[in-house]
């Protein structure tokens, strides 16, 4: 039978538990909840057209697609679709429909230019091709075994160094803000994204039901805040970090790590047993930085991209 597709509805937990799982099965490196899949669609900027797709076969949830446009890069007209199918229902045609209906979407949006994930396996990589995609960077994902590895010591920070935990900003977390937009403004990508929006900022970062305040920490030099790791968790075992960044008149001192190295010995002691991260490819210094803390590559993505006619 052929699939049928349709959107997400956030308050369809049928919809949003299967997206979750079909993610979690097909990407388990990266952190989705029902939950967390609800609020992507209520809270989505409007100018982002986010448009989450799930698949369908004889009522059985089969295949998603995150689907919007790069509202917040410099450059227009650029729009994104993950695809992934549930492992055990491949080449079934859900993949190619949810492709060729995120494809009409973005169009409709004006989109000229658009970029996919895909997983590092010969078949996928395929599957792109045949679809008129052509590789570009790549990124890895990271795990570490929070459980069963030893971390590297805590470490005092040095004069003039406070660790704080994101959570001590509550009452105004516009700092973090400032140095999240700092930070991303140089990390490696195909969409440069730029954060100008703090209403938004609080929106998909801060208030995001991922996001643990509590197990992110802080580095402040003289009061200021100049590095962080910033940490999601899944409200069960596993924990991420979705950024860790330095400001650039603080970079080469280790704050970044002093940062990490907190976060990550927290939350083990909170009972998280798994740890996930990513890094683009060629952040060979912060792909080092991951090594010194344990953590393995444990899968490979890689950014396709086509232009429309």
């Amino acid at each position: 039978m052929t699939a049928i597709i349709s959107d997400v509805r956030p308050d369809d937990r049928r919809h949003t538990e299967g997206f979750a799982r079909i993610r979690n099965r097909a990407l388990p490196f990266v952190l989705y909840t029902p939950d967390s899949i609800a609020y992507d669609v209520t809270h989505a900027h409007p100018d982002a057209h986010y448009r989450p797709l799930l698949a369908e076969q004889d009522g059985e949830p089969i295949g998603t697609a995150q689907v919007g446009i790069a509202h917040d890069s410099a450059e227009p007209n650029q729009g994104y679709l993950n695809v992934y199918v549930d492992p055990g229902h491949t080449r079934r045609g859900a993949g190619s429909l949810l492709v060729r209906t995120a494809e009409e979407h973005l169009a409709a949006r004006g989109a000229t230019k658009l970029f996919a994930w895909v997983l590092d396996e010969p078949g996928n990589r395929a599957f792109a091709e045949k679809h008129g995609y052509h590789a570009s960077r790549s990124a890895h994902f990271l795990r570490l075994d929070l459980a069963g590895s030893t971390l590297p010591a805590l470490q005092s920070p040095p004069p003039g160094v406070e660790l704080r935990k994101g959570s001590d900003f509550a009452d105004d977390p516009r700092p973090l803000f400032a140095l999240d937009a700092e930070t991303m403004a140089d990390e490696p990508s195909d969409i440069p994204h730029e954060f100008t929006d703090y209403q938004a900022w609080l929106q998909e970062t801060w208030h995001h039901p991922l996001f643990s305040a509590e197990l992110t920490t802080v580095a402040l030099v003289d009061g200021r805040p100049a590095a962080f790791s910033a940490a999601r968790t899944d409200g069960g075992t596993h924990y991420g970090t979705v950024m860790t960044g330095t400001a650039a008149a603080f970079r080469g001192r280790g704050l970044a790590k002093l940062a990490k190295n907190d976060s990550l010995h927290r939350a083990r002691a909170a009972g998280y047993t798994e740890a996930f991260t990513g890094n683009d490819a060629g952040n060979e210094p912060m792909i080092a930085i991951n090594k010194w803390f344990g953590y393995e590559i444990c899968g490979t993505e890689v950014r396709y991209v086509r232009e429309l006619a």
